[in-house]
Protein backbone atom coordinates (compact mmCIF):
# COMPACT_ATOMS: atom_id res chain seq x y z
CA UNK A 1 0.00 0.00 0.00
CA UNK A 2 1.09 3.58 -0.68
CA UNK A 3 0.08 6.93 0.68
CA UNK A 4 0.54 10.13 -1.30
CA UNK A 5 2.36 13.34 -0.67
CA UNK A 6 2.07 16.68 -2.50
CA UNK A 7 5.38 18.23 -3.56
CA UNK A 8 6.53 20.84 -6.07
CA UNK A 9 6.65 18.01 -8.59
CA UNK A 10 3.00 17.11 -7.92
CA UNK A 11 1.48 14.14 -6.12
CA UNK A 12 3.95 11.29 -5.59
CA UNK A 13 3.49 7.93 -3.86
CA UNK A 14 5.14 7.44 -0.47
CA UNK A 15 5.85 3.91 0.74
CA UNK A 16 4.33 2.98 4.06
CA UNK A 17 6.62 2.32 7.00
CA UNK A 18 6.01 -1.43 6.78
CA UNK A 19 7.10 -1.55 3.14
CA UNK A 20 10.25 0.47 3.84
CA UNK A 21 11.19 -1.68 6.79
CA UNK A 22 10.50 -4.91 4.88
CA UNK A 23 13.39 -4.15 2.57
CA UNK A 24 15.74 -4.81 5.49
CA UNK A 25 15.25 -8.54 4.79
CA UNK A 26 15.25 -9.77 1.20
CA UNK A 27 14.82 -13.51 1.79
CA UNK A 28 13.82 -16.01 4.47
CA UNK A 29 17.46 -16.86 5.20
CA UNK A 30 18.37 -13.19 5.41
CA UNK A 31 15.52 -12.74 7.89
CA UNK A 32 16.93 -15.58 9.99
CA UNK A 33 20.34 -13.89 10.02
CA UNK A 34 18.78 -10.64 11.24
CA UNK A 35 16.71 -12.51 13.84
CA UNK A 36 19.78 -14.24 15.29
CA UNK A 37 22.07 -11.22 15.26
CA UNK A 38 23.52 -10.42 18.67
CA UNK A 39 22.44 -13.66 20.32
CA UNK A 40 24.93 -16.01 21.95
CA UNK A 41 26.76 -18.50 19.75
CA UNK A 42 24.96 -21.41 21.38
CA UNK A 43 21.53 -19.79 20.87
CA UNK A 44 22.35 -18.92 17.27
CA UNK A 45 23.34 -22.49 16.49
CA UNK A 46 20.24 -24.02 18.11
CA UNK A 47 17.72 -21.51 16.73
CA UNK A 48 19.17 -21.59 13.21
CA UNK A 49 18.87 -25.37 13.16
CA UNK A 50 15.25 -25.13 14.38
CA UNK A 51 14.36 -22.56 11.72
CA UNK A 52 16.03 -24.46 8.88
CA UNK A 53 14.37 -27.72 9.92
CA UNK A 54 11.01 -25.97 9.86
CA UNK A 55 11.57 -24.47 6.40
CA UNK A 56 12.64 -27.85 5.05
CA UNK A 57 9.62 -29.59 6.61
CA UNK A 58 6.95 -27.18 5.30
CA UNK A 59 8.60 -26.82 1.89
CA UNK A 60 7.36 -23.28 1.27
CA UNK A 61 8.54 -19.73 1.98
CA UNK A 62 7.63 -18.12 5.29
CA UNK A 63 5.19 -15.70 3.62
CA UNK A 64 3.14 -18.66 2.36
CA UNK A 65 3.01 -20.53 5.68
CA UNK A 66 -0.40 -20.78 7.36
CA UNK A 67 -1.43 -21.48 10.93
CA UNK A 68 -2.47 -24.95 9.75
CA UNK A 69 1.07 -25.59 8.49
CA UNK A 70 2.45 -24.67 11.89
CA UNK A 71 -0.05 -26.87 13.73
CA UNK A 72 0.69 -29.81 11.42
CA UNK A 73 4.43 -29.37 11.96
CA UNK A 74 3.99 -29.30 15.74
CA UNK A 75 1.88 -32.45 15.59
CA UNK A 76 4.45 -34.26 13.45
CA UNK A 77 7.21 -33.36 15.91
CA UNK A 78 5.15 -34.72 18.80
CA UNK A 79 4.33 -37.93 16.91
CA UNK A 80 7.98 -38.46 15.96
CA UNK A 81 8.85 -39.39 19.54
CA UNK A 82 10.63 -36.12 20.29
CA UNK A 83 10.42 -35.25 23.99
CA UNK A 84 7.83 -32.54 24.86
CA UNK A 85 10.49 -30.02 26.04
CA UNK A 86 12.27 -30.37 22.69
CA UNK A 87 9.02 -29.89 20.75
CA UNK A 88 8.24 -26.86 22.88
CA UNK A 89 11.67 -25.33 22.29
CA UNK A 90 11.59 -25.85 18.53
CA UNK A 91 8.13 -24.37 18.13
CA UNK A 92 8.98 -21.49 20.47
CA UNK A 93 11.88 -20.66 18.18
CA UNK A 94 9.59 -20.73 15.13
CA UNK A 95 7.05 -18.49 16.88
CA UNK A 96 9.82 -16.05 17.74
CA UNK A 97 10.98 -15.97 14.12
CA UNK A 98 7.48 -15.20 12.82
CA UNK A 99 6.96 -12.49 15.44
CA UNK A 100 10.28 -10.89 14.47
CA UNK A 101 9.47 -11.08 10.76
CA UNK A 102 6.13 -9.39 11.36
CA UNK A 103 7.65 -6.61 13.49
CA UNK A 104 10.21 -6.01 10.77
CA UNK A 105 7.53 -5.74 8.12
CA UNK A 106 8.85 -8.74 6.17
CA UNK A 107 5.74 -10.79 7.02
CA UNK A 108 2.31 -9.20 6.59
CA UNK A 109 0.81 -11.31 9.39
CA UNK A 110 2.17 -13.14 12.41
CA UNK A 111 0.39 -16.41 11.67
CA UNK A 112 2.29 -18.16 14.48
CA UNK A 113 0.87 -15.92 17.20
CA UNK A 114 -2.32 -18.00 17.78
CA UNK A 115 -0.31 -21.26 17.88
CA UNK A 116 -0.70 -22.85 21.30
CA UNK A 117 2.24 -24.69 22.77
CA UNK A 118 1.56 -27.56 25.19
CA UNK A 119 2.10 -26.84 28.87
CA UNK A 120 5.25 -28.43 30.22
CA UNK A 121 5.85 -30.09 33.55
CA UNK A 122 8.47 -28.18 35.53
CA UNK A 123 11.34 -30.65 35.73
CA UNK A 124 13.77 -28.42 37.61
CA UNK A 125 13.75 -30.63 40.71
CA UNK A 126 14.89 -33.59 38.56
CA UNK A 127 17.95 -31.63 37.40
CA UNK A 128 19.28 -30.63 40.82
CA UNK A 129 22.15 -32.83 41.97
CA UNK A 130 22.84 -33.63 45.60
CA UNK A 131 25.86 -31.93 47.17
CA UNK A 132 27.58 -35.29 47.59
CA UNK A 133 27.15 -36.04 43.87
CA UNK A 134 28.75 -32.74 42.81
CA UNK A 135 31.64 -33.11 45.25
CA UNK A 136 32.23 -36.68 44.06
CA UNK A 137 32.32 -35.50 40.42
CA UNK A 138 35.01 -32.98 41.34
CA UNK A 139 37.00 -35.30 43.61
CA UNK A 140 37.22 -38.12 41.04
CA UNK A 141 38.42 -35.84 38.22
CA UNK A 142 42.16 -36.42 37.82
CA UNK A 143 43.01 -33.80 35.19
CA UNK A 144 43.77 -30.40 36.80
CA UNK A 145 42.17 -28.39 33.97
CA UNK A 146 38.98 -30.46 33.99
CA UNK A 147 38.77 -30.35 37.79
CA UNK A 148 39.04 -26.54 37.65
CA UNK A 149 36.28 -26.46 35.03
CA UNK A 150 33.93 -28.45 37.27
CA UNK A 151 34.80 -26.28 40.25
CA UNK A 152 34.28 -23.03 38.35
CA UNK A 153 30.93 -24.13 36.90
CA UNK A 154 29.70 -25.06 40.37
CA UNK A 155 31.25 -22.29 42.48
CA UNK A 156 30.52 -19.53 39.96
CA UNK A 157 27.17 -20.74 38.67
CA UNK A 158 28.46 -19.90 35.19
CA UNK A 159 26.78 -20.79 31.94
CA UNK A 160 28.99 -22.92 29.72
CA UNK A 161 29.37 -20.12 27.15
CA UNK A 162 30.51 -17.74 29.89
CA UNK A 163 33.09 -20.23 31.13
CA UNK A 164 34.47 -20.96 27.66
CA UNK A 165 34.95 -17.28 26.82
CA UNK A 166 37.00 -16.46 29.93
CA UNK A 167 40.38 -14.77 29.51
CA UNK A 168 42.95 -14.27 32.24
CA UNK A 169 42.17 -10.55 32.20
CA UNK A 170 38.69 -11.49 33.54
CA UNK A 171 40.26 -12.82 36.75
CA UNK A 172 41.39 -10.48 39.53
CA UNK A 173 42.92 -11.40 42.88
CA UNK A 174 41.11 -10.49 46.09
CA UNK A 175 42.99 -11.12 49.34
CA UNK A 176 43.59 -14.90 49.42
CA UNK A 177 40.98 -15.60 46.77
CA UNK A 178 39.80 -13.79 43.70
CA UNK A 179 36.93 -12.73 41.49
CA UNK A 180 35.81 -13.52 37.95
CA UNK A 181 33.95 -11.09 35.70
CA UNK A 182 31.78 -12.52 32.94
CA UNK A 183 29.79 -10.96 30.11
CA UNK A 184 26.62 -12.98 30.29
CA UNK A 185 23.14 -13.47 28.88
CA UNK A 186 21.26 -10.32 28.00
CA UNK A 187 24.52 -8.39 27.53
CA UNK A 188 24.92 -8.14 31.30
CA UNK A 189 28.27 -8.06 33.09
CA UNK A 190 28.54 -9.56 36.54
CA UNK A 191 31.40 -10.29 38.92
CA UNK A 192 31.50 -13.38 41.12
CA UNK A 193 33.81 -14.07 44.05
CA UNK A 194 35.62 -17.41 44.00
CA UNK A 195 36.38 -19.54 47.07
CA UNK A 196 40.10 -19.70 47.89
CA UNK A 197 40.42 -23.38 46.95
CA UNK A 198 38.87 -22.83 43.51
CA UNK A 199 40.92 -19.68 42.93
CA UNK A 200 44.14 -21.55 43.77
CA UNK A 201 43.34 -24.35 41.31
CA UNK A 202 42.61 -21.81 38.58
CA UNK A 203 45.86 -19.94 39.17
CA UNK A 204 47.83 -23.19 39.02
CA UNK A 205 46.67 -23.56 35.39
CA UNK A 206 48.04 -20.22 34.25
CA UNK A 207 51.76 -20.82 33.87
CA UNK A 208 53.11 -18.11 31.56
CA UNK A 209 49.78 -17.26 29.92
CA UNK A 210 49.17 -13.66 28.93
CA UNK A 211 46.21 -11.56 30.03
CA UNK A 212 44.56 -12.02 26.63
CA UNK A 213 44.96 -15.82 26.63
CA UNK A 214 42.02 -18.18 27.33
CA UNK A 215 41.72 -19.53 30.86
CA UNK A 216 40.59 -22.91 29.54
CA UNK A 217 42.58 -23.70 26.42
CA UNK A 218 41.98 -26.26 23.72
CA UNK A 219 44.79 -28.39 22.37
CA UNK A 220 45.29 -25.85 19.59
CA UNK A 221 45.66 -23.03 22.11
CA UNK A 222 42.30 -21.31 21.56
CA UNK A 223 39.23 -21.17 23.74
CA UNK A 224 37.81 -24.54 24.73
CA UNK A 225 34.68 -25.38 22.75
CA UNK A 226 31.38 -25.73 24.61
CA UNK A 227 30.91 -29.29 23.31
CA UNK A 228 34.22 -30.27 24.91
CA UNK A 229 33.08 -28.94 28.28
CA UNK A 230 29.82 -30.89 27.95
CA UNK A 231 31.84 -34.08 27.41
CA UNK A 232 34.00 -33.33 30.45
CA UNK A 233 30.92 -32.87 32.64
CA UNK A 234 29.17 -35.99 31.35
CA UNK A 235 32.25 -38.15 31.84
CA UNK A 236 32.62 -36.79 35.38
CA UNK A 237 28.99 -37.66 36.12
CA UNK A 238 29.38 -41.22 34.82
CA UNK A 239 32.60 -41.62 36.79
CA UNK A 240 30.74 -40.53 39.93
CA UNK A 241 28.05 -43.15 39.31
CA UNK A 242 25.29 -40.68 38.46
CA UNK A 243 22.82 -42.38 36.14
CA UNK A 244 21.31 -39.20 34.70
CA UNK A 245 22.15 -37.21 31.57
CA UNK A 246 23.97 -34.49 33.50
CA UNK A 247 24.76 -31.30 31.58
CA UNK A 248 26.86 -28.24 32.38
CA UNK A 249 23.72 -26.32 33.36
CA UNK A 250 23.00 -28.84 36.10
CA UNK A 251 26.00 -27.48 38.01
CA UNK A 252 24.47 -24.00 37.75
CA UNK A 253 21.20 -25.41 39.13
CA UNK A 254 23.18 -27.09 41.92
CA UNK A 255 24.91 -23.81 42.78
CA UNK A 256 21.59 -22.00 43.22
CA UNK A 257 19.85 -24.75 45.14
CA UNK A 258 22.73 -25.60 47.47
CA UNK A 259 23.51 -21.94 48.22
CA UNK A 260 19.86 -21.28 49.14
CA UNK A 261 19.73 -24.47 51.23
CA UNK A 262 22.75 -23.22 53.18
CA UNK A 263 21.17 -19.87 53.92
CA UNK A 264 22.50 -17.60 51.17
CA UNK A 265 20.20 -14.56 50.69
CA UNK A 266 18.06 -14.99 47.59
CA UNK A 267 19.07 -11.57 46.20
CA UNK A 268 22.74 -12.60 46.43
CA UNK A 269 22.10 -15.82 44.51
CA UNK A 270 20.13 -13.79 41.95
CA UNK A 271 23.08 -11.42 41.47
CA UNK A 272 25.66 -14.21 41.21
CA UNK A 273 23.67 -16.11 38.60
CA UNK A 274 22.65 -12.99 36.68
CA UNK A 275 18.91 -13.66 36.83
CA UNK A 276 16.87 -10.74 35.53
CA UNK A 277 14.10 -11.42 38.05
CA UNK A 278 14.20 -12.70 41.59
CA UNK A 279 11.19 -14.84 40.65
CA UNK A 280 13.52 -16.96 38.50
CA UNK A 281 15.81 -17.55 41.48
CA UNK A 282 12.78 -18.30 43.64
CA UNK A 283 11.98 -21.35 41.50
CA UNK A 284 14.80 -23.17 43.27
CA UNK A 285 13.06 -22.69 46.61
CA UNK A 286 9.91 -24.29 45.17
CA UNK A 287 11.86 -27.11 43.55
CA UNK A 288 13.45 -28.15 46.86
CA UNK A 289 11.23 -26.84 49.69
CA UNK A 290 12.58 -26.96 53.22
CA UNK A 291 9.13 -27.53 54.66
CA UNK A 292 5.66 -28.64 53.60
CA UNK A 293 2.19 -28.15 55.03
CA UNK A 294 1.65 -31.90 54.76
CA UNK A 295 4.11 -32.43 57.60
CA UNK A 296 1.68 -30.69 59.94
CA UNK A 297 -1.21 -33.05 59.26
CA UNK A 298 -2.21 -35.80 61.75
CA UNK A 299 -0.94 -38.75 59.75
Amino acid sequence: MHSTQTTDAGIVPVATTAMVVSRQADSDHHLIDLWLHGRSRHTQRAYRKDAERFLEAVGKPLRAVTLGDLQDHASRLAESGLQPPSVHRRMSAVKSLFAFGHRLGYLHFDVARPLRLPALRDGLADRILEETDVLRMIALEAMPRNKAILQALYAGGFRVAELCSLKWSDLQGRDEGGQITVFGKGAKTRTVLMPTTVWTHLQNLRGGARESDPVFRSRKGGHLDESQVWRIVRRAARRAGIGKAVSCHWLRHAHASHALDRGAPIHLVQACLGHASIATTGKYLHARPSDSSGRYLPL
